[in-house]
């Protein structure tokens, strides 16, 4: 079905490569993008952002980028193609186990400690903030489940969200490539994975078990006011804040902080840092931060 704009109709037919996208419509859309996602996008982005928006003028049958933009500030373009923008402008990039000494802190340090204050009266709550298509959500899940299995009385729940709709239904799926889950160690794997029958596809699924204990839901850390009607014991936010500038950075991570408990456990990416940020956050290690 060919697109409609104000004068203008196009067809597949009459749609190959479209050309180069000007720096004024870079300038325009980037703009528009910084505001409404908080995703810097500096003038180095350009072919980066041109290159991953052709396929979407291919789907849609526009010629030019100019008229892409006019269709994305359209009230149509709005409501049916934003969510498709920013799935194709994000980056998602994600690992089992990775920075893996977080994890071995909430092992070894914060389960235990949860244990001894809550004696399991309580449920363990953790947010996976910006979970890309699962790989974290379910790292935290296998450690949350072995500790369970070891301490009668825990229970434990896992919130994950994205920006992306289109990573979000990767991890409610939870099927990977077999060399994705390379770095679990094998004890795991044989708990936590499901092998595909289908030689032709060696994929892998997450079992039930742990599939049933995460939530996913889409989230725009931009948005003033997050949808969660809980406090959480720990948030992760790690390598996503990476995309905004700082002031964003503090504005969203304030927000997140209004959802973790006072005594929780806020986790950063190893690249990166809250200084000069006025936060109710009191560092205890290289990127743990405990809420006062």
């Amino acid at each position: 079905m060919p697109l409609v704009l104000p004068g203008r109709t196009f067809t597949m037919e009459s749609i190959s490569m479209a050309p180069g996208m000007s720096n004024a419509d870079f300038n325009r859309l980037s703009a528009f993008i910084l505001q409404e996602f908080g995703i810097k996008l500096p003038p180095a982005k350009k072919t980066m952002l041109q290159g991953r928006l052709q396929k979407r003028l291919r789907v849609l049958s526009i010629s030019t980028f100019k008229d892409y933009i006019d269709y994305i500030f359209s009230e149509e373009g709005k409501q049916q193609e934003l969510i498709h923008m920013i799935d194709v402008v994000t980056t998602n990039k994600t690992d089992f186990f990775r920075e893996n000494n977080h994890f071995e802190y909430l092992r070894d340090y914060m389960l235990p400690e949860f244990m001894r204050k809550t004696h399991g009266r309580e449920i363990f709550k953790i947010w996976s903030a910006g979970c890309s298509s699962g790989e974290e959500p379910y790292t935290m899940a296998i450690v949350l489940q072995e500790f369970a299995k070891a301490n009668p009385g825990f229970q434990y729940s896992i919130y994950a969200t994205d920006i992306s709709t289109q990573v979000l239904s990767k991890a409610a799926s939870a099927v990977y490539p077999i060399e994705r889950v390379n770095v679990i160690p094998l004890a795991l794997k044989k708990k936590y994975l499901l092998k595909s029958k289908d030689k032709s596809k060696p994929n892998v699924r997450i079992v039930q078990e742990l599939r049933k204990k995460v939530v996913f839901q889409r989230l725009n850390f931009m948005d003033n006011y997050y949808n969660i009607d809980k406090k959480f014991d720990a948030v992760f936010c790690r390598n996503v804040l990476i995309y905004f500038d700082k002031e964003t950075q503090e504005r969203v991570i304030g927000r997140q902080l209004n959802h973790l408990k006072s005594g929780g456990y806020y986790f950063l990416g190893h690249s990166e840092s809250i200084m000069n940020m006025k936060l109710p956050l009191n560092q205890i290690r290289p990127t743990i931060f405990i809420r006062s």
